[in-house]
């Protein structure tokens, strides 16, 4: 009888955890073309962060060789017993005339355990093949199902680590309180914000359409993309520099 109580009480708590984290941030949502612009400038300034710190940011092999770069500043975690995540961001591929206009985004996805308090946490994935951006461009994916995830790998170089180069078509990291490290997302769920997105470029625009260069760049988005060009270039230079 207990165990039964148990259980019941156990679904309730489940149940009520997973119908309140989506309306705690409902009020995320929709967005101004400002508000989108600020969490670009936001975006841009956590990759500054991370990679002024070469040591124990993102490894130049890793930087040179991604696809698409994806960034969420400051996404929620939070919740007791049920641990909820989402987060708003931004992400641009490589196209054949350089680094394409961006594209918004939602990430969402829960975790399980004794999880007390909120927590913010700035988000970077970096999709690294072929099958990962067409994952991408379908405007919606989950990661650990339609396309492979892992921990990315830390530090100047990913010496001694090929699984990010073997296995993983989208490799992922995080930061909290100033700690910088790769981080596992399976479970995670990827959409196309469609209201952002519309703020952003004044009407509905597909994610491929965005990602692939086929529409220009919002003004006042050229700090994050100016950013992303900026270290995956150093990458390249730095990279060719040592095959010599």
């Amino acid at each position: 009888m207990f165990r039964s109580c148990k259980g019941i009480v156990w679904t309730a708590v489940l149940a009520m955890a997973a119908g309140l984290a989506p309306a705690a941030w409902a009020g995320d949502e929709k967005g101004s073309a400002e508000e989108e612009l600020h969490r670009m400038d936001a975006a841009a300034t956590v990759l500054n962060e991370v990679m002024a710190t070469p040591d124990k940011g993102i490894p130049q092999e890793v930087m040179e060789s991604t696809k698409c770069v994806a960034v969420v500043p400051s996404m929620k975690k939070g919740g007791f017993v049920v641990g909820a995540s989402y987060g708003k961001g931004v992400a641009t591929c490589r196209t054949a005339t350089g680094w394409s206009a961006p594209a918004p985004f939602r990430i969402a996805g829960g975790s399980f355990g004794l999880q007390i308090g909120g927590e913010a946490v700035d988000l970077v994935m970096l999709i690294m093949n072929d099958k990962g951006m067409r994952n991408l461009l379908n405007s919606k994916f989950k990661l650990g199902a339609d396309a492979s995830v892992a921990a990315g790998p830390v530090g100047r170089h990913a010496e001694g680590d090929t699984d990010w180069k073997m296995r993983a078509e989208v490799l992922s990291y995080s930061r909290a309180r100033g700690v910088f490290g790769g981080v596992a997302l399976n479970g995670a769920s990827i959409t196309q914000d469609e209201d952002s997105t519309r703020a952003l470029y004044g009407e509905k625009v597909s994610f491929d359409q965005i990602l692939t260069g086929s529409v220009p760049p919002p003004s006042g988005s050229d700090n994050f993309i100016a950013t992303v060009k900026k270290y995956s270039a150093e990458a390249k230079a730095n990279a060719k520099a040592g095959s010599h």
